[in-house]
């Protein structure tokens, strides 16, 4: 009888308890989107497991699997470099709108992109997770084909990640490609027209110098996306995303210092920087973590310089284009900072 009455009395409680209100269960999901995003890109999550899983189908009667995948793999080594094989549907996912209203993130359009040129988008800034970029480029939730109609986004990363088993998949499903000079110029000349490739030009130097107030471009001596465009007549197209770098607060190393020169020299050799950084903590904005802070990014992306179509196009030419792409994006970056959060006196430094 006791046990009956205390069931009772706890199923009377569980009924009498205020449910989540739409508000927590939405929060509870934008947090959910975020975290399994960060856990993908900053831990590598989906490589570990896969391989872990890979290894241990070995050693089982279903090791066919394993080796099946490792001569698909072999079999579409270079299919990274061909375009990639996107799917449409991921780029659907209702997990990006979570992950959207999370910041939240918003793309500001302010010139049309004609679906007859391709084009080399610049992010800017790289930030600690080049938050702004992902969710702009490769999932759908900003609006990007509905703005830029008949233009196909994709965005840029490391050679190395589609080396990775399992995870090169989900990477080229979603349209990413690698940053070098033939997985480029196959979007730019080999795969029509109304393509878009955005390369975060900062690269990983840039995250080295990422911290809130302060807006630091590596680009002055970064040319090389300037001579891609020319070669291919891909137009260029200035981008900003306002707020990235206040996702995150990082511990900052001077040049010259011994703790400087090694992150230089492991991103020199590893292809990516080891910054020191932390953000919220899992369970509360005030505590410290790894996920980033919900403050809000505005992608805006400029005119397109337009850019004419030369083989082998000089020294003279690229620092020409080079020029004129810098003073768009200075004038993108000065017309808009006001709207989004910057001060009329914050200025943009380019080394």
């Amino acid at each position: 009888a006791g046990s009956r009455a205390s069931l009772h009395a706890a199923l009377r409680t569980l009924l009498t308890a205020p449910w989540p209100s739409q508000r927590h269960l939405r929060s509870c999901l934008q947090l959910l989107a975020v975290l399994q995003w960060v856990l993908s890109f900053l831990l590598l999550g989906e490589w570990v497991v896969s391989l872990l899983l890979l290894i241990y189908l070995v050693f089982t009667s279903f090791w066919p699997i394993s080796a099946l995948y490792l001569a698909w793999v072999i079999f579409d080594w270079d299919t990274p470099e061909k375009g990639g094989r996107r799917l449409p549907c991921l780029r659907r996912w209702s997990v990006w709108k979570h992950f959207r209203d999370y910041f939240p993130v918003q793309l500001v359009k302010t010139h049309d992109l004609s679906p007859s040129h391709n084009y080399i988008i610049g992010s800017h800034p790289h930030g600690i997770l080049c938050v702004g970029a992902f969710c702009n480029f490769i999932t759908g939730s900003t609006g990007f084909l509905e703005k830029f109609p008949g233009i196909r986004p994709f965005l840029t990363t490391l050679a190395g990640n589609f080396r990775l088993p399992v995870f090169r998949e989900y990477l080229m499903s979603g349209g990413l490609c690698p940053v070098t000079r033939q997985a480029i110029g196959y979007l730019l000349s080999k795969n029509g027209t109304g393509n878009a490739v955005a390369i975060v030009i900062g690269g990983a130097s840039e995250s080295l110098s990422c911290q809130p107030g302060v807006t630091t471009l590596i680009l002055k001596n970064r040319k090389g996306f300037v001579r891609m465009a020319l070669e291919h007549g891909a137009h260029l197209v200035p981008s900003f995303s306002f707020g990235e770098n206040d996702l995150f607060q990082q511990v900052v190393f001077e040049e010259g210092s011994w703790m400087r020169s090694i992150q230089k020299r492991i991103q020199k050799m590893m292809g990516f920087a080891p910054c020191v950084f932390y953000g919220r903590g899992l369970l509360s904005v005030r505590s410290r973590g790894f996920l980033p802070y919900p403050k809000p990014i505005t992608t805006v992306v400029g005119e397109p310089v337009t850019v004419p179509k030369i083989a082998e196009p000089s020294r003279e030419t690229v620092d020409l284009y080079h020029e004129m792409y810098v003073r768009s994006l200075l004038k993108l970056f000065n017309e808009n900072k006001t709207k989004y959060g910057m001060l009329e006196t914050d200025e943009l430094r380019i080394v």
